[in-house]
């Protein structure tokens, strides 16, 4: 160590972090193991959320589900445009055969039920509870902040003023388990060639505050003032292998987050400049601000308007293919093929996110165009734009549903397949996960070394790597 210059130290931080923000990203995810749960027929009509009650009777028939596309409908490459209203643009743009990156002329999407998995009861009751004391704060710089924030959903009838914003904070503080662990999250870059590059990654992500899970407490102690954790191992190639990286996020949303970088060669943690949050490196299509499974911004910095209510095309509830990637996708875009899953027509709101004028000088993304589904405020597709305000990268998210201990069927944890299309470069990245064959677990269901919070959630923890 001591042959290392100060410069050729940070050549090499910078170097280690390229290499792994692609598994970053699919850090978010979760590796195998949970049997997908039984589905039911609902539909977003009948969840009722008001400021005070949330009603959620579960397996209740859809109200007009399936209705706006009749359920069994296959969509084509021959009949899409029919469809089209219930596109993302980026969607779209795949089928109009726009850009690099097309749908394969054999896509097939069929349609299925809408289904509704009802929000767990302690959420739902931390939302009936503290709601109604949540108050949003106007920042002197034009940013805007929460106060009173307890747990649940802090805004679960957004109405005007700020209605954007408060959409967004509601996807900010969406339910998740408040543990869970990854043994092995994959990650594959294609090239316009078709190259295929993956590794592979150790991912812990925990929720410290504002929990909700059944026999948890709201805030673990020893870990007051921070929200969540994510903490991330590198597994494959094999020379980087034990990197690992921690990143933590703040109960004060105005708070930056703080990241650490563990250097095998190096045997100890150091402080990341929170600078390279936008910088894509060596083909990877993500950035930090993709992570936390979809997104992963400081809300006190963004702006966010609303552009509308309408019913999308997604792909819920669906089925991680099997095999390694490329098995079982639709090449050469990469698409899901049927035996993923049947495709729902669910209700979202769509916003436009950027940051606010006094932050918005370097920033990766001139907007953020998402589309929040209205019954888990979980991202379900994401355009990405540039400074110029063109499209950059278009995010598809496919969720798998998972069977939580004491909560049920939930399909908005972060296992899934994410994938980002580059319609600029003509590149693109694939996070599976679970990664076929590999362990998964959430909550109770994890290994006792998992809750360990000083190893996994704090930056001394990382020094035990190779210990």
């Amino acid at each position: 160590m001591a042959a290392y210059s100060s410069s050729r130290r940070r050549q090499a931080v910078v170097s280690i972090i390229a290499s792994i923000a692609l598994m970053l990203a699919a850090g978010a995810g979760l590796a195998r193991a949970q049997a997908q749960a039984p589905q039911n027929q609902t539909s977003p009509g009948s969840q009722t959320v008001a400021a005070a009650t949330i009603s959620q009777p579960p397996n209740v028939p859809a109200e007009g589900a399936g209705d706006s596309i009749p359920l069994g409908t296959s969509i084509t490459m021959q009949n899409w445009q029919q469809y089209q209203q219930f596109m993302p643009e980026g969607m779209a743009a795949f089928f109009q055969g726009k850009y690099f990156w097309k749908m394969p002329s054999d896509v097939e999407m069929e349609v299925g039920p809408t289904v509704i998995h009802p929000l767990p009861k302690g959420y739902v009751e931390a939302t009936e509870k503290y709601s109604g004391q949540v108050k949003v704060v106007e920042l002197p710089d034009g940013g805007l902040t929460l106060t009173g924030y307890q747990g649940g959903i802090p805004f679960p009838n957004p109405a005007e003023p700020h209605r954007g914003w408060k959409v967004l904070a509601n996807l900010w503080y969406r339910y998740l388990p408040h543990l869970i662990v990854d043994t092995y999250g994959q990650g594959c870059l294609v090239d316009r060639s078709g190259s295929v590059n993956c590794k592979a990654a150790q991912i812990v992500s925990r929720q410290l505050a504002y929990n909700t899970d059944p026999n948890t407490p709201a805030t673990f102690p020893g870990s007051e003032g921070k929200f969540s954790t994510e903490w991330f191992m590198v597994l494959e190639p094999e020379q980087q292998r034990y990197t690992a990286f921690l990143t933590i996020s703040y109960a004060d949303p105005s708070k930056p987050e703080d990241t650490y970088l563990f250097l095998p060669s190096l045997r100890r943690y150091q402080a990341v400049s929170s600078s390279a949050r936008c910088s894509p490196n060596q083909g990877t299509d993500s950035t930090q601000e993709d992570y936390r499974f979809g997104f992963n911004s400081n809300i006190t910095e963004l702006k966010a308007d609303l552009i509308g209510e309408k019913k999308i095309l997604a792909l819920l509830d669906a089925t991680v293919p099997n095999g390694e990637f490329p098995a079982n996708y639709d090449m050469p875009l990469g698409w899901p093929k049927p035996s993923w899953g049947k495709w729902q027509v669910r209700d979202v709101y769509e916003i436009s996110v950027s940051k606010i004028p006094s932050k918005a000088a370097g920033y990766c993304y001139g907007k953020r165009v998402m589309y929040v589904d209205k019954a888990t405020f979980a991202p379900l597709w994401e355009d990405l734009y540039d400074s110029n305000l063109t499209l950059w990268r278009i995010f598809g998210l496919f969720m798998r549903t998972v069977d939580v201990p004491g909560i049920g069927p939930v399909n908005s944890t972060g296992s899934m397949v994410w994938a980002f299309w580059d319609v600029q470069h003509d590149h693109a990245s694939f996070f599976i996960d679970p990664a076929p064959g590999h362990v998964f677990a959430v909550n109770e269901q994890a290994p006792k070394e998992y809750f360990d919070l000083a190893r996994f959630s704090s930056a001394p923890g990382l020094n035990l790597i190779m210990r």
